[in-house]
């Protein structure tokens, strides 16, 4: 038997940490999770990926978004929509997903603690438990820090999480204000941003940076930005916040926002997301040698360790790419290499999913990184409206575009905006995997009519441009 009471302690039950468990269950290793919110599932599940999803296709079914192309800018499947209508979705999708999650759990027999840690030194943590029963001490052999993130505060700007508030709050607000304001256009601010203009809402998006996501293909982006002036949706790029404060005027209690610039903005309500911290300070790091930095966030090698090589760090707490996919596949990795398990994966190939209306997803390597690495490459296009499939769903305005290599026609990198892109991207995902060229599609037939035929027609497209 091991000196340790765990072969794995996972802090943390989202995403990361739950794959993590998991896979050190599957290897008949003792393994529990601690997890100090009422609730399994962390940010991901109940405040955060799960919530905000399910919140955008709520709004994309009730405000009938998707059939507009078809029926007119008027069209609407329920008129006056509620936040209620809203969350009656959501919270139904919670329940579902908080069931599978501590069912997943069980039947892999991980035990769960339902307490806060802090480490005592490198092997040994204390738990405090949240029901009142005061404190344990347990020892593990090794430790996954999967704790995730909170969003980011700023000691000078007075949230109530009412009129001013931040991505957690959302599913508490009790109306749909008229006029919304964003201070950070990260992805979180973007989703947000744009589903609140796909119900009406007059959204100002305001971000220091001179473009949005800059880790996004400049094409791809461009059409982002176009549809989200489209929604009416007021872009304030290069543009500094110097303070924020709740006011009253005629209309009630609204939020004025001073920019650095001289500009002022008056709003119903204010999303201040200006990106999100580690979620560390109370793991009293320094007992176990460990030093988080600026944003909370542990730094880890090729394997997720940190500079205590037994304690791992996975998921949001190590910073980009934070998504839940991504977190996954860590906690998974993670678990493998503290047991000595052999496992590999292709952190080149993650996609990224941004759930903006229109969503975005991604794979590859985009035309600024290719240029700035001095390779060689063409690309190939396919608009949505060329596609059967995106006639029938309504979607004419979506664009998949393929990279691929000048010379070896090897594809590079998968880059789409519109309907099920996060779905879409999958198949050109598996073709990068295996080194695949820009032939693959010309020579493959596609079911009709789907999306999945924009490959073809944007291999044909790409073949074209070569001149041959």
């Amino acid at each position: 038997m091991s000196e340790y009471e765990y072969d794995l302690l996972v802090i943390g039950s989202g995403p990361a940490g739950q794959r993590a468990a998991i896979q050190a269950a599957k290897l008949n290793k003792r393994v529990a999770i601690v997890e100090k919110r009422a609730v399994l599932g962390g940010v991901c599940i109940n405040t955060g990926t799960i919530p905000s999803k399910t919140l955008r296709e709520a709004v994309l079914h009730l405000s009938g978004y998707r059939e507009r192309g078809v029926y007119g800018a008027a069209y609407a499947v329920k008129q006056n929509i509620s936040m209620d209508d809203l969350l009656f979705r959501t919270d139904h999708v919670i329940r579902h997903e908080l069931d599978v999650t501590r069912h997943q759990l069980m039947r892999n027999r991980v035990e769960l603690l339902a307490a806060e840690a802090a480490f005592v030194d490198a092997h040994g943590l204390r738990l405090h438990y949240m029901d009142g029963r005061g404190q344990r001490d347990v020892t593990a052999a090794s430790v996954v820090v999967a704790t995730g993130t909170h969003a980011t505060r700023d000691s000078h700007i007075p949230l109530d999480g009412h009129n001013i508030f931040i991505s957690d709050d959302i599913l508490q607000l009790d109306h749909l204000p008229r006029t919304l304001t964003v201070v950070g256009a990260g992805v979180i601010g973007c989703e947000y941003a744009s589903i609140f203009a796909a119900l009406g809402v007059r959204v100002t998006l305001i971000d220091k940076r001179s473009r949005l996501l800059p880790f996004v293909d400049f094409e791809i982006i461009d059409a982002l930005v176009y549809h989200l002036r489209q929604n009416r949706v007021t872009l304030r790029l290069n543009e500094e916040v110097s303070g924020i404060e709740p006011v009253r005027d005629e209309r009630g209690e609204r939020v004025k926002i001073c920019l650095a610039s001289g500009k002022q903005i008056v709003t119903d309500k204010a999303l201040y997301s200006i990106g999100r911290t580690g979620a560390t300070d109370r793991l009293n790091l320094d007992a176990a040698g460990l030093t988080a930095d600026s944003r909370g966030q542990l730094k880890v090698n090729a394997h997720y360790q940190t500079d205590v090589p037994h304690i791992y760090a996975v998921g949001d707490v190590i910073g980009f790419p934070s998504l839940a996919s991504t977190s996954m596949e860590q906690g998974r990795l993670a678990a493998c290499h503290a047991f000595g398990v052999e496992a590999k994966s292709v952190p080149a190939l993650f996609p990224y999913g941004i759930y903006t209306i229109p969503e975005i997803s991604t794979v590859g390597r985009n035309e600024e990184e290719l240029t700035q690495q001095g390779i060689p490459y063409e690309v190939g296009k396919a608009q949505y409206r060329e596609i059967a499939r995106g006639q029938i769903i309504g979607d004419s305005t979506g664009l998949l575009k393929l990279i691929f290599h000048l010379e070896t026609r090897e594809l590079l990198g998968v880059h789409i905006i519109g309907e099920d892109a996060s779905e879409l991207v999958h198949i050109g995902q598996a073709v990068l995997a295996f080194g695949g060229k820009i032939e693959y599609f010309v020579n493959t037939v596609f079911n009709y009519p789907t999306l999945a035929e924009c490959y073809k027609t944007a291999a044909f497209d790409g073949v074209n441009r070569l001149g041959i």
